[in-house]
């Protein structure tokens, strides 16, 4: 669900930087920075632990969400920007002299491209908040380190329990790198991103 939320939260900052005014690229820009130069779990203590001094109480597992889906919405929209300012300028000169708006152009030449180009780092992403969701624990959300932390506390087999949880992660990790492998082979297009 975060990297979900961060998909299009990253495509509207994005945007924002590269097609926005000076306001809007100035929040936008503001945020991606803000968000890039602190660490993920601080965001996290701030979402569970902080805002409730101000009145606004998120359940574990939501705070865990909403901190993984800005913040990866942050890196992702400097992906995103890296690859539409990727696409060659005389492609959209040409879409704009073919008669089409600003939207089209981007809609049926510089966003099909992108996508294309971004997946490597994109899948780089999708990796790192997997690994991330390690962090939810310290909030109280019982996922896999969290359970692993559970039981070891009552048979003291740290060593073993935390080789299994690394030896999943690895599983999962290769799992979904071999899911973006194919999704790059299958919308791949010859001669785009390749050195000339």
């Amino acid at each position: 669900m975060c990297i979900a939320a961060g998909f299009v939260l990253g495509w509207a900052l994005a945007l924002g930087r590269i097609y926005g005014g000076r306001f809007v690229y100035a929040v936008c820009t503001g945020y991606v920075e803000f968000v890039r130069g602190t660490p993920l779990l601080v965001q996290l203590f701030f979402l569970y632990y902080g805002l409730p001094d101000v009145g606004v109480v998120f359940p574990p597992l939501l705070a865990a969400g909403i901190a993984m889906g800005l913040n990866t919405a942050a890196y992702q929209a400097e992906y995103f920007r890296g690859a539409i300012r990727s696409i060659p300028r005389g492609q959209v000169e040409a879409a704009y002299a073919l008669g089409m708006s600003r939207f089209q152009a981007f809609r049926h030449i510089v966003f099909p491209q992108a996508m294309r180009i971004v997946i490597p780092a994109w899948s780089n992403e999708l990796i790192y908040m997997l690994k991330y969701s390690s962090l939810a624990f310290v909030v109280g959300v019982p996922e896999l380190m969290g359970r692993a932390n559970l039981i070891a506390a009552r048979n003291f087999r740290y060593f073993e329990l935390y080789l299994i949880v690394a030896g999943i992660y690895i599983v999962l990790v290769w799992s979904l790198a071999g899911m973006v492998s194919i999704l790059d082979r299958y919308i791949r297009v010859p001669g785009l991103g390749e050195p000339r």
